[in-house]
């Protein structure tokens, strides 16, 4: 069996958008499960729109969900000279000509092939007629006029084009520089792609290729079509949606892992698993489990995907992609033992990074602020004996370890006669500035004594002095 190799050829008009890394991932994915190769193609001829800055944020996305390539990136705009040799191939075999119809020539056919087949069309006036190059001649693909051109869809099925639809399309411009359908059919080739995963927008163009590929007496790949993805109201995913840039979900606080795993999940499935590991896509991965309807693309189950995936993770490989969301708060933070303790204490309790670096903020910070509606309602003055209960017990202590200060507690609701809960609030505020936070004898046991005590000290005084107000 010949080795798989599969390709993603993004155009740098722009960022690398959700649709688009999906189709990445899944030749990336199939590649990876056949131990084939995956090339990466940036298709540039578009002078015009296409930028540095583009090709930039492409690599950045790829780099990020931990695409890689094993060929690439080759730069179609570095290829004209390669382009140019086959069609002339073209033309010497007598599949492709050279045409020298005006633009105002061409506009009259297709008015006349609308008015006569509702089907705008060139008629093949220079199909004949065995022109040489020329200043503003293009060169056309003599395309069959009988017959028909199926494609073998794996995703789809076989889908049957009539020949007759098919005109003399462009392969050249008159500048000499490759129309599309042409440079990715000559790219393939040479780069030996044999599967070709994308999206069902290329449907139109594949009889084009197919074409090509024969006229080349080249192996025609296996294609792969798949659904797009759509918005919750049904529509294309657009802007208007929300994010479409795949930067945009890493600077939103996901996981490279959590969104693979979602982008594989609009369109592909194995049984009612939800929840995939990378190692796990590439083991199942198939062509043949790829979806025939639309994925909806869905926040919601973005972000419990996400937070599942975080709950999974070990908190020594989150270090390193929460510091920068630290940062962002202007907290300095480094990997290790301490920002691990931080984790295993929210990673059940964050969505994103961006919520796990906020919630993570007391534990870096030298001053409290209090939520004013928690103040209010927790740093009473009947929280004043216990707190000051607790100092004194903790002065006393060595070691913070949840027994010690589980006994600590006790002894303080013993003495005060009050319950766990009037004395765990005012110190969950004291230390957090909130009511709501991770357990009470974790978040002591990693702030410290000093800390601990000086928080306490502070809540003690804010009481006492509201109280004199």
């Amino acid at each position: 069996m010949k080795q798989i190799i599969t390709r993603f050829p993004p155009s740098p008009t722009g960022y690398l958008h959700v649709g688009g890394a999906r189709t990445a991932l899944f030749n990336w994915l199939y590649a990876r499960h056949t131990k084939g190769r995956f090339v990466l193609r940036i298709e540039d001829t578009d002078i015009e729109r296409s930028t540095q800055a583009s090709v930039d944020a492409i690599f950045e996305a790829l780099q990020w969900l931990g695409i890689d390539w094993d060929e690439g990136p080759y730069f179609q705009s570095k290829r004209f000279d390669v382009y140019k040799k086959y069609v002339q191939r073209l033309i010497d075999s007598g599949h492709a000509y050279y045409c020298t119809c005006t633009p105002e020539e061409i506009e009259a056919m297709r008015k006349r092939g609308m008015a006569a087949a509702g089907k705008p069309r060139y008629d093949g006036t220079c199909r004949n007629r065995k022109l040489g190059p020329s200043d503003g001649a293009v060169v056309r693909f003599k395309a069959p006029q009988t017959g028909n051109t199926v494609i073998q869809d794996v995703v789809k099925g076989n889908i049957v084009f009539q020949n007759t639809d098919i005109d003399d399309f462009i392969i050249q411009r008159s500048d000499g520089t490759p129309m599309y359908n042409l440079a990715v059919v000559v790219d393939d080739i040479t780069m030996q792609v044999n599967t070709i995963i994308r999206g069902d927008d290329h449907v139109s163009n594949t009889p084009k290729q197919i074409l090509l590929y024969k006229a080349f007496g080249a192996d025609v790949p296996v294609f792969g079509h798949v659904p797009m993805v759509l918005g919750n109201d049904r529509a294309r995913l657009s802007k208007r949606h929300g994010a479409t840039s795949v930067t945009a979900y890493r600077d939103m606080g996901f996981l490279p892992e959590a969104f693979l795993n979602y982008l594989v999940r609009l369109g592909w499935s194995h049984g009612d698993q939800e929840f995939f590991t990378l190692d796990e896509l590439i083991e199942k991965f198939s062509l043949e489990n790829i979806g025939h309807s639309a994925g909806v693309f869905d926040m919601e189950k973005l972000m419990a995907l996400n937070a599942d995936h975080i709950k999974a993770a070990p908190p020594e490989k989150l270090t390193g992609k929460l510091i920068p969301f630290l940062k962002n708060l202007g907290i300095e933070a480094e990997k290790g033992p301490y920002l691990e303790s931080i984790i295993k204490t929210l990673n059940a309790r964050s969505k994103t990074l961006v919520e796990m670096a906020e919630k993570a903020r007391f534990y870096f910070q030298d001053v409290i602020e209090y939520d004013e509606k928690a103040a209010r309602k927790v740093l009473k003055p009947i929280a004043v004996e216990p707190l000051k209960e607790l100092l004194a017990r903790f002065a006393d202590m060595d070691a913070f370890t949840e027994p010690l200060l589980e006994d600590a507690f006790r002894a303080v609701m013993a003495k005060t006669g009050l319950k766990l809960g009037k004395i765990a609030q005012p110190v969950r505020v004291a230390l957090t500035g909130r009511t709501a936070s991770p357990g009470i004898f974790e978040i002591i046991e990693i702030i410290g004594k000093k800390k601990v005590m000086t928080r306490l000290e502070k809540a003690i005084d804010f009481i006492e002095e509201k109280n004199r107000e």
